[in-house]
C-alpha cells in the first residue's frame, strides 16, 4: 500500500509558534506543514536554534502552538482538552531523548515496563512485551541491570524499547544518539530503524548527523519557521 492509500499517523498543518524575548516576538514556527505516514522514518534537520525541538514538543503534545492542527489518528489534538491530550501523549506516541532519562533505582526491564502499568496493562503482560524489546534491541541477557551497570550505547538502547513500549502510532526522537561515539550510534540507529520497520510506527528524528538521515525515508529541513522536504547523499571519501 502506497503512502497515498494510508492516512497519515501524523498531520502537522501551518504550525504557528512565537515566543516573547523581552520587547522582541520571536517566531519559530511560520507555517509548518507535514505529514509522516505508519513504517517510516523520517529525519528532521535544522540548524540550531531553528526551532526542531519546539516542532517535536507541538508534535508530542508537550506544548501548544499558536495556530494550526496536530493531527494524530485523525484527531485534531490542538483542540482536546489537557486530559485528553494526555491520554493520548501515554497511549500515541513514544518520547527517546538525546539522554535516556532512566529511572536510576530501577532495572532496564522495570523500566519498560512502568509506562505499560500506567497505560493500564497487567504486570504480567507489560514484562512480557517488555522483554520481548529487550531481546530485539539485543537486550535479553542485560533485562535485570540497573542503568548504572549499563553502556551508554545499552542505556540508549532501553530508552528506545522505552519509547516503543505502548505500541504508539508515533515515536518523536530528539537526537537520540547524539550522546554516543559514532560506532555506538550506527548501531543504536540500526536498531531503532529496524524497530521501526517492523512494527510500523512513524517516527520523526531530530539529527544532526547527514549520514544516518540519508538512510532514513524521508529528510525534512526547518528553516525559517517552514519545513521542506529534501535530498541528503553523503560521500564516501574512501581511505588510500
Amino acid at each position: 500500500m502506497g503512502k497515498s492509500d494510508q492516512a497519515p499517523a501524523l498531520h502537522l498543518d501551518r504550525l504557528e509558534r512565537a515566543y516573547a524575548q523581552g520587547s522582541r516576538v520571536i517566531e519559530v514556527l511560520k507555517g509548518a506543514t507535514a505529514s509522516l505516514y505508519p513504517g517510516e522514518a523520517v529525519a528532521l534537520l535544522g540548524p540550531s536554534g531553528a526551532g526542531k525541538s519546539t516542532l517535536l514538543h507541538i508534535a508530542g503534545l508537550l506544548e501548544r502552538p499558536d495556530g494550526g492542527a496536530v493531527v494524530i489518528d485523525g484527531v485534531d489534538c490542538v483542540k482536546l482538552g489537557d486530559a485528553e491530550r494526555t491520554r493520548m501523549r501515554r497511549s500515541e506516541i513514544g518520547f527517546v531523548y538525546q539522554f535516556h532519562h532512566l529511572l536510576p533505582e530501577f532495572s532496564a526491564l522495570e523500566n519498560v515496563v512502568l509506562p505499560q502499568l500506567i497505560l493500564g496493562l497487567t504486570r504480567r503482560e507489560a514484562e512480557e512485551r517488555a522483554r520481548q524489546l529487550l531481546q530485539a534491541l539485543g537486550l535479553g541477557e542485560r533485562a535485570e541491570h540497573r542503568p548504572a551497570q549499563l553502556s551508554g550505547g545499552e542505556q540508549q538502547r532501553v530508552a528506545i524499547a522505552r519509547g516503543v513500549a505502548n505500541g504508539p502510532r508515533l515515536l518523536l526522537a530528539d537526537e537520540p544518539t547524539g550522546n554516543l561515539d559514532p560506532h555506538t550510534a550506527e548501531r543504536v540507529f540500526d536498531q531503532l530503524l529496524s524497530l521501526v520497520r517492523q512494527s510500523g510506527v512513524a517516527a520523526l528524528v531530530a539529527t544532526h548527523n547527514l549520514d544516518l538521515a540519508a538512510r532514513m525515508d524521508r529528510v525534512l529541513r526547518l528553516m525559517d519557521g517552514a519545513l521542506a522536504e529534501e535530498q541528503v547523499t553523503v560521500v564516501k571519501v574512501s581511505q588510500a
